[in-house]
């Protein structure tokens, strides 16, 4: 089975070409390809699918082989990936996730590496909740960006215990099915700093729709501006929200890391 690894910021991972038919057992597959010690290693899998309300359809897959509902970078990497396979000239495709279609604008770049813009949907901002996790109180405001978020401020993330927060904010009684946690230092109006845990994998270098959710919650809560550079442990992401139209756009890297061949058996 032909896959293909790529990242955008750090945040890898595997994709598969299932235009015409895909293997069997999909989150079996994305736990054993995610596996950093007997797999390729990925925070998850993506699949390209045939879309009737988009260009093309992307299912993806967390490396505990839960299904998302949708991936910032990982949509980022898609769109290149589609011009690198020769499925499409156009620099603007539209991609059917289950967060809604999505709009994705290929920029400037090289055959590795390419500058791709999405159109992230309206985030959803709803008011703070006061929790008791990781034997302390948090302060977390939900936004969704089609997938569940928490965002929680701290004025200083140095030394923090994501392994120990993290499950135990994602797995909240209050998130019945479970959510992502962003943990956001507002360095200035126009720049934050991130971590962040995701469902199903854990932490991981970048998450787009995480940096789109930190800022929705900033902008909300008066202590950003619309447009503002996030920092991640992977580096930078440029996200702008549009008051007029509630649309937030992402924009960063993707990056083609190699190809390979990977052993999967399609009967049980």
């Amino acid at each position: 089975m032909r896959f293909i690894k790529m990242q955008g910021l750090g945040n890898d991972y595997i994709f598969l070409n299932c235009l015409e038919g895909g293997p069997e057992r999909l989150p079996e597959l994305a736990e054993a390809l995610s596996d950093r010690h007997f797999g390729p290693g990925a925070d998850g899998l993506i699949c390209l699918f045939p879309s009737k309300r988009g260009d093309f359809a992307m299912r993806m897959f967390n490396a505990d082989g839960s299904e998302g509902e949708m991936c910032g970078n990982g949509i980022r990497c898609l769109g290149k990936l589609i011009r690198d396979w020769g499925l499409s000239d156009r620099t603007r495709l539209v991609i059917e996730t289950r967060a809604g279609l999505r709009l994705v604008e290929l920029l400037d770049g090289t055959d590795r590496e390419r500058t791709v813009r999405v159109d992230m949907g309206v985030p959803e901002v709803e008011r703070p909740l006061e929790l008791e996790a990781a034997g302390r109180r948090w302060r977390l405001t939900p936004v969704s960006m089609g997938n569940p978020h928490g965002v929680v401020f701290l004025e200083n993330m140095d030394g923090l215990d994501l392994e120990m927060i993290g499950p135990a904010l994602e797995k909240h009684p209050a998130f019945p099915g479970g959510i992502n946690v962003e943990f956001v230092q507002v360095s200035a109006r126009n720049r934050l700093r991130m971590r962040v845990w995701e469902r199903g994998s854990g932490e991981t270098l970048a998450c787009g729709t995480g940096a789109c959710a930190a800022l929705a919650a900033a902008v909300s809560a008066g202590r950003a501006e619309p447009a503002a550079q996030v920092e991640l442990p992977g580096g930078l992401l440029e996200v702008r929200w549009d008051r007029q139209s509630g649309h937030m756009d992402l924009t960063g890297p993707a990056v083609t890391v190699y190809e390979g061949e990977y052993p999967w058996k399609t009967d049980e």
